[in-house]
């Protein structure tokens, strides 16, 4: 069974979908029969790679109020973050942008990586605060997880793995991704957002009882539940 999951490293319920669909893989027991591929998916490809701009700035810019409203916004994801042990620290995020982070977990992805990177890198933004639009922290991660560090810096100061992480973009909006975290499950069944466990578990006792594939993707659970569009989060 393969599970492709559409999602980018500045997006809350990205962590949240993830830890969700890990659970529902531990609670159905079809862990050794599940093949996770990560798709690369941009919130914002105008964000600046590097910023002092934090969440609540750019959240009150977004939504055109406070950033003391903005911080209240927050508030709910966070709590969500927590039921599946997660603390985000959005008192230090700052915004940045992702492409090179998604090139790097391509890379890390032909090196035998792809869930390591994803971890690392969505828990260095959500809880660590740090700043994965720069190079260096990059560089870091990339050394954390066993990559070399010469080779990473390499394939940063390149134009290595756009074509890869454009072509993930492009496949997503083909099959009518328009936010993240989506996930599709053997081309068949398609769960927007983060979702509770019990949706993810759904999904896979299904596909593990059917036989054959349909190339139309059946939307388990609700709309607009846990889920950012473009360089918008419905909280």
């Amino acid at each position: 069974m393969k599970i492709e999951v559409w999602s980018d490293y500045v997006c809350p319920f990205c962590y949240i979908g993830k830890r969700r669909m890990e659970e529902a893989i531990a609670t159905t027991g079809l862990a050794h029969n599940i093949d996770v591929q990560f798709k690369a998916y941009e919130l914002d490809p105008n964000s600046p790679a590097i910023s002092d701009k934090s969440t609540y700035e750019m959240l009150a810019e977004k939504y055109q109020t406070t950033p003391e409203a903005a911080k209240r916004m927050t508030a709910s994801v966070s709590q969500q973050a927590q039921t599946v042990g997660l603390t985000y620290d959005f008192d230090r995020i700052n915004e940045a942008n992702t492409f090179d982070a998604h090139r790097l977990a391509k890379w890390a992805e032909a090196q035998g990586k792809p869930a390591e990177v994803s971890e690392r890198l969505l828990k260095a933004y959500f809880i660590e605060a740090q700043e994965i639009g720069r190079h260096e922290v990059l560089l870091n991660l990339a050394e954390e997880i066993g990559l070399d560090r010469k080779q990473a810096a390499e394939i940063l100061s390149s134009n290595a793995y756009e074509a890869e992480v454009n072509q993930d973009i492009q496949e997503g909006m083909s099959l009518g991704v328009q936010g993240v975290p989506f996930f599709v499950i053997n081309r068949k069944y398609a769960i927007s957002g983060a979702q509770p466990t019990e949706a993810f578990a759904e999904a896979l006792r299904k596909v593990a009882e059917e036989e054959g594939i349909s190339t139309k993707l059946q939307q388990l659970g609700q709309d607009n539940v846990g889920i950012c569009k473009d360089d918008n989060c419905e909280i």
